[in-house]
């Protein structure tokens, strides 16, 4: 089938090349000429898809990536992996709306349309439908097949890829649901067909919104913890022993990503808008995992205090941008808000990040540099945010003068966790 997945990047380009792998002729389409010539020229910028397994689907022609509209016609299934930030704490789905305007000029009776980007329940039906049917003058589940199909891609799992995690599908309809089922039974292992989008587009929010309120709770216990002189890894290592009703959530600087720091205020929304309620968990973590910044940079002053030095002129080398280890991605990093509030304060801070090579929104007086003995030495402390495997921890643990990690990484006379 001639595919069209509309975003090329964390989830889009994984899927795309998945879609080339299985035979399909594929158009990565994506509005960034940036990114199309990088993919073009078999770079990938995303660390699910190598450059090897890019380069083959271009020489075999299955993929081609562009940023041209018209080359999403005479689709047979259309994906749309755009992003849903929030705006002012509503969601943007000016992508997902563009997006459908674009692939509407190019639907045909028979064709299947997909949505993955993660937005509140109803957005399938009530928003991206209407675009499609008034662009095309075709009826969503009478002329062509529509479902939602939530992401799972985690970044950086070298266990649970996207070929293993099983896939949840919806459609409008019973015949939209076997289009949409039949489409990513090739792609991956295991489908979980649901009712409806609504179910798909909710289950995707309860299983991030999930995440976000235990890594708040034991955010909060590690900062009670300490003022009751409680090893809070212990305890958490402790539990975890346990073979039922415990499932492990680790502490940390924040939370990153477009999941955690942004779904769960999708359901929030919805039920302010619907029912005119709110969701007190979701507020309440969003609370607590937003403050994590200003606790870890509260951890920096006082450890500067202890050495009478004050944050203003010194040195802070932050070990990590990325919001999770191993990957480049630096989407709502908390490592970025920590960079800024120590800057504001007058520290002069240096960050190192191997993974995070495309630019990020961040103050320009943040200096990159390469983590090498000297740095780590002549910062007056070291902050580990994100623990990246190629760190040298022993090298860290022997010439740092002082390290603050919030990742549980290290150990040593000189190393304080979070």
């Amino acid at each position: 089938m001639r595919v069209v997945v509309v975003g090329q990047g964390y989830v889009g380009l994984p899927l795309a090349v998945r879609a080339a792998e299985v035979g399909h002729q594929v158009i990565g389409y994506d509005v960034d000429a940036r990114r199309v010539k990088s993919l073009a020229a078999g770079e990938s910028y995303v660390e699910d898809v190598s450059s090897e397994r890019l380069n083959r689907a271009l020489a075999n022609g299955s993929y081609r990536p562009s940023e041209l509209a018209r080359d999403c016609g005479g689709f047979d299934v259309a994906v749309v992996t755009v992003p849903t930030p929030l705006q002012d704490g509503a969601p943007d789905l000016r992508y997902i709306e563009e997006s459908a305007h674009t692939l509407a000029r190019f639907l045909r009776p028979g064709a299947t349309v997909v949505l993955e980007s993660t937005t509140y329940p109803g957005t399938t039906e009530e928003l991206f439908a209407p675009i499609l049917e008034d662009g095309s003058g075709l009826t969503a589940g009478e002329d062509f097949h529509l479902g939602y199909s939530p992401e799972r891609i985690d970044p950086g799992n070298t266990v649970w890829g996207f070929q293993q995690t099983p896939k949840v599908v919806s459609g409008v309809d019973a015949r939209s649901l076997k289009a949409v089922e039949a489409f990513y039974g090739e792609l991956v292992d295991t489908t979980v067909p649901v009712r409806s989008p609504k179910e798909a587009e909710l289950a995707k929010l309860l299983e991030n919104t999930f995440r976000h309120v235990n890594i708040a709770l034991v955010n909060e216990i590690a900062m009670f913890a300490r003022h009751l002189d409680i090893d809070v890894w212990q305890a958490i290592d402790a539990a975890s022993s346990k073979p039922f009703g415990f499932m492990k959530f680790t502490p940390g600087p924040g939370v990153g990503g477009h999941c955690l720091p942004i779904d769960p205020s999708y359901l929030n929304w919805r039920v302010q808008r619907e029912l005119g309620q709110n969701f007190r968990f979701v507020e309440l973590a969003n609370d607590i995992n937003n403050h994590m910044p200003e606790y870890v940079t509260r951890r920096v002053i006082d450890a500067l205090n202890a050495k009478r030095r004050s944050v203003n002129g010194s040195k802070v080398l932050l070990l990590g941008l990325a919001y999770k280890k191993n990957t480049g991605d630096a989407r709502e990093s908390p490592a970025v808000r920590i960079a800024e509030l120590l800057l504001d304060m007058g520290a002069k801070v240096r960050a190192v990040d191997p993974h995070v090579v495309e630019s990020i929104k961040v103050d320009a007086r943040l200096v990159r540099v390469e983590p090498t003995r000297k740095e780590v030495a002549a910062a007056d402390v070291v902050v580990l945010l994100t623990d990246h495997d190629s760190f040298d921890y022993q090298m860290i643990e022997e010439h740092a003068s002082f390290v603050l990690d919030t990742r549980n990484r290290m150990t040593g006379p000189k190393v304080e966790v979070l």
